[in-house]
């Protein structure tokens, strides 16, 4: 222990912890959750979450993108951005994340928030996310992950581009040789445009909590790119560029545990670690910490089911509704974009389905009346 030095990767670890924290405690006092967004959405025509989700992101954008323009952080170094586009995998990834997180009763996020109120069932969601996801990376599943879902990937470097940034791929079709300008204007269009259409809902701008929860979770995603591309840019150990994501790390989380005395941690371990910790605090100080457990054996199957989607849809996404979400979007990369529309579109179809079959429909006839009803307008029900 004397020879222990508190070097950049424990520095960067700390402040993922700490900032992780300050996100759990906040998602569960304003109950935070985006597929409690979607449902609010189909289901009451209520946007207030999805505007807290949407707000974030708006937030995230900016101050990501602020901090690029400034020098203080290289995005160009972030996983998001590289000029191997998987769109395979952030299509079928991303709708299969979204099953999983409905099926779950909430995303990576919303089950680490969860547990740490108390809930076990979230605890094996967790578990389950967890080990398929190290599984997908570094596992059996990785098989499949490498020969079916990056197979087809492409290669935008032999197409001249240097990754798959939106201000990358839009630069030429304008007619411009500096993409610089071009992420400028988009990162201003984009956040400030996601951030206008979140206080345009009145549900939003009357909801203290909602308030609370875009501003909270949009600064910590920016900080978390701070953190680890300026405070952890050391030159001669420099960590890895990220910020805020929960599948992959969850997995490694658990592979941390079983191997603590030869293992490192790194800011996803610890962000990880800190959301449960956060969340812990808050249902303590208000009373509201409960050991719940699974009421049915339907139930528990759902949740299981919904823990290996997650497990294997958020890794092939490259990440989940706050690592793809928020941060990867932060990053204006393309395939971020695609993801969330994924994740969007699997929860809602999951829905939609689950409903149908209330009334007794086969899962084909649901899922045929589900996506008719997606394919409609959603009505516009917000008041004022």
């Amino acid at each position: 222990m004397g020879d222990f030095e508190f070097a950049p990767v424990h520095q960067v670890a700390a402040w993922g912890f700490a900032l992780a924290a300050a996100f759990g405690f906040v998602a569960n006092k304003t109950n935070f959750c985006t597929m409690g967004a979607v449902s609010d959405l189909l289901h009451m025509g209520s946007r207030g979450r999805l505007g807290a989700w949407f707000f974030a992101m708006g937030l995230a954008i900016l101050g990501a993108q602020a901090l690029h323009a400034t020098d203080l952080v290289d995005l160009a170094g972030a996983m998001y951005l590289t000029p191997n586009f998987g769109w395979l995998g952030y299509i079928v990834g991303g709708i299969a994340f979204g099953v999983g997180m409905t099926l779950a009763a909430g995303c990576g996020q919303r089950n680490l928030v969860r547990f740490g109120g108390g809930n076990l069932k979230a605890l094996v969601v967790l578990l389950v996310l967890g080990i398929t996801a190290y599984t997908t990376v570094r596992g059996l599943l990785g098989l499949a992950r490498t020969t079916v879902f990056e197979a087809p990937n492409v290669d935008l470097e032999m197409h001249g581009l240097d990754d798959q940034g939106l201000a990358t791929l839009l630069a030429p079709v304008l007619g411009l040789d500096d993409g610089g300008s071009v992420r400028t204007v988009l990162a201003v269009l984009l956040g400030g445009g996601l951030i206008v259409f979140a206080l345009a809902q009145s549900s939003f701008r009357r909801s203290p909590d909602d308030l609370l929860a875009g501003i909270v979770i949009g600064a910590v995603i920016t900080g978390g790119w701070f953190v680890t591309g300026y405070i952890g840019n050391d030159d001669f150990e420099p960590v890895p560029l990220e910020s805020m994501t929960f599948v992959a790390p969850t997995g490694n989380v658990i592979n941390y545990l079983m191997t603590f005395t030869g293992s490192t941690i790194n800011f996803g371990i610890a962000a990880v670690l800190g959301m449960i910790a956060g969340s812990f605090a808050y249902a303590v100080m208000s009373g509201n910490f409960r050991i719940e457990t699974f009421g049915t054996r339907a139930e528990m199957v759902s949740h299981l089911v919904g823990g290996l989607l997650m497990g294997f849809g958020g890794v092939l996404a490259l990440g989940c509704t706050i690592g793809q979400g928020v941060t990867g979007v932060s990053t204006l990369a393309t395939g971020s974009l695609i993801a969330v529309a994924g994740i969007i579109f699997g929860s809602a179809i999951t829905m939609k389905v689950e409903y149908h079959m209330l009334d007794e429909k086969g899962f084909l006839a649901a899922l045929g009346a589900g996506l008719k009803e997606l394919a409609m307008p959603w009505r516009a029900t917000e008041e004022g």
